[in-house]
């Protein structure tokens, strides 16, 4: 795991503060959504199915930063649609990271290379650019040529102005373990991001393309063989070593989904950006008034495949904060992957 060791701190603080006054449901990290829209159209996302007028829609930059605010939670993760469309994003990053909130802004990286003089590089900001593969491959989930190269070159350039670079990797059925192997060796050592995120596909409902998602067994199989060798140890990956261990198979657990909520233009989703049971208009109600004991695998039939990090990291950080033996390997883990 490569967290930053202030952000590891702030995050354990925080998690220890959370158990003191016994709660036993709070955000780890607020997916939040100021826009449905987007420029490409990815096999494997359904966002972009919503009606022309919602797409036109863009969320109010003291909404935003509000709704997590009154989350309450130590970390942001910015999603859409594309991010960089939003003509106040910049706004809303600023006022975050103003308030010490730790801000990943996803983006496919079209438009990255024209905005990033409206940023300002920071321990609480990073890029976090998709990339599902190398040239050929991520074009193709991307239903777009050239992607890859202006995603590329994108990295390359907020990296050289200063900016924390994040990558996110998502896995299909059509991957084998060495084109994992390859596309994270070609951002851990040749692009030189500071941090990996990956996920197993999940059959998100109005995804165009329904037949690539992976199934439980099929994803642990994939990711066991591409961790072998050393790989998993060696790449700056932005997950608990207990989740990656459920990856692979070695560890299972139940979804915590309360612990990533989502809030877009249509307020706080039931259970989780995935699934869509509906909206509230308050952190407090999604919390209180959703029955979270009905979701997750071998609960609803829609979860059966579902090993997202949505459901599973926050169930596996929470596990690793209760044992000292596995505080003290993500301890030594974190170490590792700063001096990496």
């Amino acid at each position: 795991m490569a967290m930053p060791l202030r952000q590891s701190i702030r995050v354990g603080t925080y998690l220890f503060e959370q158990k003191l006054r016994k709660r036993d449901k709070f955000p780890l990290i607020v997916e939040l959504e100021p826009l449905f829209a987007c420029n490409l159209k990815c096999e494997g996302c359904g966002k972009i199915q919503h009606p022309a007028g919602v797409l036109k829609q863009r969320m109010p930059v003291a909404q935003a930063v509000g709704a997590v605010l009154e989350s309450g939670a130590p970390m942001v993760s910015i999603a859409g649609g594309e991010p960089l469309m939003h003509p106040q994003i910049h706004e809303i990053v600023r006022q975050l990271v103003a308030k010490r909130k730790y801000v990943f802004l996803c983006t496919n990286a079209m438009l990255l290379r024209k905005k990033l003089e409206n940023f300002t590089p920071s321990p609480y900001f990073a890029f976090a650019v998709h990339i599902d593969g190398l040239r050929e491959r991520h074009d193709e989930s991307v239903a777009k040529e050239g992607v890859f190269d202006e995603a590329v070159a994108a990295i390359k350039e907020a990296k050289r102005r200063g900016f924390r670079v994040t990558t996110n990797s998502t896995f299909f059925n059509t991957d084998t373990p060495q084109t994992i192997i390859e596309v994270l060796n070609f951002l851990n050592d040749d692009l030189q991001v500071d941090e990996m995120m990956i996920s197993p596909a999940y059959a998100y409902e109005k995804a165009p393309d329904q037949e690539h998602f992976l199934g439980v067994e099929q994803t642990r199989e994939l990711f066991k063989k591409a961790f072998a060798g050393g790989n998993r140890r060696r790449w700056r990956l932005n997950h608990s070593p207990l989740f990656l261990d459920f990856l692979e198979g070695k560890a299972d657990f139940p979804c915590t989904a309360w612990a990533i909520p989502n809030y877009s233009l249509f307020g706080w989703q039931r259970p989780c950006y995935l699934m869509s049971d509906g909206y509230v208009p308050t952190y407090r109600e999604l919390i209180e008034e959703t029955d979270w004991d009905k979701y997750g695998r071998g609960k609803d039939p829609r979860c059966a495949n579902c090993m997202a990090h949505c459901g599973y990291e926050p169930t596996a950080v929470l596990a690793t904060m209760g044992s000292l033996k596995e505080s003290l390997r993500a301890v030594r883990e974190t170490v590792h992957g700063n001096n990496g």
